[in-house]
């Protein structure tokens, strides 16, 4: 199977990419498995350090990144840029945070000593989706990493070479080999791979359906899995609203990202006294939104990744 990056403002295809093959799939989490014996045992300041690079890498190549994300889905580029920036926060806040979060807990119990203490599972595989290819693998990798796990990352199929970013990204930072691996397979072969021995755990961003299925595949073998699927989010507007400030955070929070985004607002529900004014000054801002080439620096709504 071929999977494909096709520029959904031109749907021309930008590049090919041939799935890996069983034979290297087996031997990505072997490799993945055994590197996990050995990142386990670093220092959590280690792994800051390398973390702090990872920000550094982000930062001063933040054209070159926000560019892979525009041209892959589709993003206004200046967007794009939010999304690598974010990205760059995330590895410094674990990095600065996470010893503290690992520390012991004193725990109460009728025993001499008691704690709880947090120890990592092994490989985490990453099932992550197209809308935000950069935030979403960062939110999960980078805790997951900082925690002394390795990652399997499995990203959407139009977003191969956001993935591959990543994942030379998170080398050229000195990660040790196979800490972090991109799995270029399609999703149709995810089963397999959920049940692999080296597979510890799993972590989904997507849709009810393929929520559905990880959790029963998963479920199957007794893995962890945590699910992030979506939602239906109130935009709510009561009477003694700030109505200017209202309006400028009700139409980025709908059309941010052309409205592709599982916690965009999606109902508006307003108090009768300002739900005239509201959407006036709404209805007015949503007028001056500029759609187009989401590479030109003034373009607000750019096109929609799939339909």
């Amino acid at each position: 199977m071929i999977l494909k990056s096709i520029n959904p403002f031109t749907n021309e295809a930008v590049k090919e990419f041939e799935e890996i093959s069983d034979e290297m799939a087996e031997k990505v989490l072997t490799e993945s498995g055994e590197a996990f014996e050995k990142w386990k045992r670093t220092e959590v300041e280690y792994r800051g350090s390398l973390m702090e690079k990872a920000a550094g890498l982000l930062r001063s190549n933040i054209n070159e990144y926000a560019g892979s994300i525009t041209l892959e889905m589709g993003k206004p580029l200046k967007e794009s840029r939010a999304e690598v920036d974010k990205c760059a926060l995330v590895c410094e806040y674990y990095a600065k945070n996470t010893k503290r979060f690992l520390s012991p807990e004193p725990a109460e119990t009728d025993a001499d000593i008691s704690y709880v203490t947090f120890e990592p599972l092994g490989t985490i595989l990453g099932i992550m989706p197209w809308n935000f290819p950069f935030w979403q693998v960062f939110r999960f990798a980078v805790p997951t990493l900082m925690a002394g796990n390795t990652v399997l990352l499995k990203h959407a199929s139009n977003v191969q070479i956001c993935a591959r970013n990543i994942e030379s990204l998170f080398i050229r930072a000195g990660f040790p080999p196979s800490v972090f691996r991109n799995l270029g397979i399609g999703s149709d072969r995810m089963d397999k791979i959920i049940k692999h021995d080296c597979i510890r755990a799993v972590s989904v961003t997507g849709s009810e359906s393929a929520g559905q299925r990880v959790a029963e595949v998963a479920g199957s073998v007794l893995k962890k899995c945590l699910l992030e699927l979506g939602g239906s989010n109130a935009f709510v507007v009561l009477e003694d609203a700030n109505i200017s400030k209202a309006v400028e955070i009700g139409i980025k929070a709908r059309f941010q990202n052309a409205g592709q985004s599982c916690i965009a607002a999606k109902r508006f529900i307003l108090d009768r006294k300002i739900s005239d004014e509201f959407l006036d000054l709404f209805l007015d801002g949503i007028r001056k939104l500029k759609t187009g080439n989401p590479t030109e620096e003034d373009t607000d709504i750019g096109p929609l990744a799939s339909i």
